[in-house]
């Protein structure tokens, strides 16, 4: 039975909320297992994330969650859930990859006799993020030792993206022996869904990220490449375990999580009693002359915000157009001197 009434609001995240979509989001769905929860504009609570300032605008408990690589400011959040270390008072770590609904499946057995008579092709790679540098050129180190396919939007070798869904995602990497999985950056305790889609794949994931990752899952379940002096040491590992099947099943028999036990981070009853902790609490740590000068200051916060976007884009377009008036020259003067 659904416990005390609570009234929350959903701002700053990527997409609106709407009473038609909300059961899609992982606080609606733990939260409503022991309150009876309202959607207002006049809140209990404020859920925000990172994507604008509209927190700002309310004067009730605010708590912060980031999908990216960024620490809670708290100078506007009373409480975070966020990838960080150590669980604190106002922090409590929840990583990215447990709000997935495939998370489930990490308690699944493996059977890796299965998974070797598929006798799979050797490496996928799957990114659509240009400006992750680290993971092109690991990509590309490896590619010349042995072919990796490479299925996202950038640099597609395959012919095609993948199609977009998390299923046409892993079944697809479900062709390799490993993946390439790498964060878009690193930072210790960011772990997204990246190191688990690849291991429900039961490939074997290549990881850069979070140094910390064997704290979320069997570090025998994968390749953690800041355990490594070097790339060329983990291309050399990668390479014995493409020739070797007895290694090769050491990883495959391996559970997701380290002896099969989840994290007590992980585990919904922390979570649900952390959420309740936090709502039962008279306790709030930015104060409410504090909120009350930010949403004051809201309107000049957002203004600047939209003119820097503005700026930003127009440098963009400049910079393009100028890429194609230079590309135009140099074919015109190449044609002209052939």
């Amino acid at each position: 039975m659904p416990g005390k009434p609570l009234k929350i609001m959903f701002v700053d995240w990527v997409r609106p909320f709407t009473l038609a979509n909300i059961d899609q989001t992982f606080e609606w769905r733990m939260l409503s297992k022991n309150w009876a929860l309202e959607l207002a504009d006049e809140p209990d609570v404020l859920f925000y994330s990172c994507n604008g300032n509209e927190h700002l605008r309310y004067p009730c408990k605010r708590i912060f969650f980031t999908p990216e690589n960024l620490r809670p400011n708290y100078k506007e959040c009373d409480y975070a859930f966020s990838f960080d270390y150590p669980v604190s008072e106002r922090n409590y770590r929840l990583p990215l990859y447990r709000r997935w609904t495939e998370y489930s499946q990490l308690f699944n057995p493996r059977d890796p006799d299965k998974v070797i008579a598929q006798n799979r092709e050797f490496c996928s790679f799957m990114v659509s993020n240009p400006n992750a540098n680290t993971r092109i050129e690991f990509f590309r180190k490896l590619s010349s030792f042995k072919r990796v396919d490479s299925g996202g939007k950038f640099l597609n070798n395959i012919g095609a993206p993948v199609p977009t869904g998390v299923e046409n995602k892993l079944n697809w990497m479900r062709n390799y022996k490993f993946s390439i999985t790498f964060e878009n950056s690193s930072f210790p305790g960011y772990t997204t869904e990246k190191l688990m889609h690849a291991l429900l794949s039961d490939t074997i994931p290549i990881y850069w990220g979070n140094p910390l990752a064997g704290l979320d899952f069997n570090p025998k379940a994968f390749i953690n490449c800041h355990d490594f002096k070097s790339v060329d040491e983990v291309i050399e590992l990668v390479m014995e375990i493409d020739k070797n099947d007895t290694l090769y099943r050491e990883y495959l028999a391996q559970p997701y999580l380290k002896d099969n036990i989840e994290t007590e981070f992980c585990k919904e009853e922390n979570i649900l009693a952390r959420y309740d902790e936090i709502i039962e609490s008279r306790k709030v740590f930015v104060s409410p002359y504090q909120k009350k000068m930010q949403k004051l200051g809201f309107p000049i916060k957002n203004a600047v915000k939209m003119t820097y976007r503005k700026v930003v884009f127009h440098v963009r377009e400049y910079a393009q157009a100028a890429k194609r008036r230079v590309g135009r020259l140099f074919r015109k003067q190449t044609k002209v001197g052939g």
